[in-house]
């Protein structure tokens, strides 16, 4: 916030947030509008998770349930089926993919299913349900609960609250699409004048999937991959994360993704000559071959030379 490139970036994301806002209390489903958003350059991936959270949790105080799927989803037609029915509610699934994309899905508007089914298991799933109706909490946990049922090919009895005879909204994409957000003044005190724009963007095409590089193997030289290693890759990707926020890396071991670096010494299983694989998910990923140099050296006996710098300090390495 204390530099002009900050400043302008969180005006943007609030101004955009409020808007998102006025389109769920119409009566849209959140996932339609920020997808929307996102194909038009409105918005970025990193941007989706504090919007859902700040609007369906904070403001509209939807109930919500994470889980680790429990098992691999190959078809949502009896869950969508049964959502059309819920007039008085709106359903919301977050879903993060194999390559660390998040995917907004409605489950009453199936095409952008089409781009991540089959639910692969053990991915992150988190279902949000809300109401602008008169609908108790209890009844919102309820049909998150009813979804999951849903989702896992289960059956589920509709309770009476879910429905009315309100005809659902559908978000429809404006046929001539309005430019990006624009840039922002950067004032000597915040007031209302401070986010009226000053210049215009064109609209950037953006899509919602985050394509990733092929996996890389690294090789482990060091005797083991031991915690000095981990800590060192930890320093790398958060080096690499600092300067490409847009970017994500992601690390597969045994044919696993893994989510905790942690774990490959844990395990205890890692040693000489065992390859360790990484890809970067993410629209135009830069730096791969100083990425996978770093992490070489890191998985290497010289892996000291990624520890140095006081604790909380993120290393300047790209």
């Amino acid at each position: 916030m204390a530099r002009r490139v900050g400043y302008n970036l969180a005006l943007r994301h609030v101004r955009a947030a409020q808007e998102f806002a006025g389109d769920v209390d119409d009566g849209y489903n959140l996932a339609d509008v920020l997808n929307s958003a996102l194909n038009k350059g409105v918005i970025e991936n990193y941007q989706v998770r504090p919007i859902v959270n700040i609007l369906l949790v904070e403001k509209f105080h939807y109930a919500f349930d994470s889980q680790n799927l429990r098992s691999g989803v190959e078809s949502i037609d009896a869950l969508s089926k049964s959502v059309r029915a819920w007039t008085n509610l709106q359903v919301v699934l977050v879903y993060t993919d194999s390559n660390g994309g998040v995917q907004l899905l409605n489950p009453e508007v199936l095409e952008p299913w089409g781009d991540v089914l089959p639910l692969a298991k053990d991915e992150c799933i988190v279902c949000y349900v809300g109401s602008l109706v008169d609908v108790r909490p209890p009844e919102l946990v309820s049909a998150v609960k009813s979804v999951y049922k849903l989702l896992y090919g289960g059956k589920t009895r509709m309770k009476p609250s879910f429905q009315t005879e309100t005809k659902r909204k559908k978000f429809v994409v404006p046929e001539k699409e309005q430019a990006a957000a624009p840039e922002l003044a950067y004032p000597d005190s915040v007031t209302e004048e401070a986010i009226e724009p000053v210049s215009a963007k064109a609209p950037v095409a953006h899509k919602t999937k985050r394509p990733a590089v092929a996996k890389v193997a690294v090789n482990v030289t060091n005797e083991l991959f031991h915690n000095g290693n981990v800590e060192a890759w930890k320093k790398i990707i958060e080096s690499y994360r600092l300067k490409y926020p847009g970017l994500d890396v992601l690390i597969w071991y045994d044919g696993e993704r893994i989510n905790d670096i942690n774990a490959l010494f844990k395990w205890g299983k890692v040693k000489h000559g065992t390859p360790i694989l990484f890809s970067v998910a993410g629209d135009s990923p830069r730096d791969l071959s100083k990425l996978r140099k770093y992490l070489f050296e890191g998985a290497s006996p010289r892996f000291e030379a990624f520890l140095h710098g006081a604790h909380g300090t993120v290393l300047r390495l790209f």
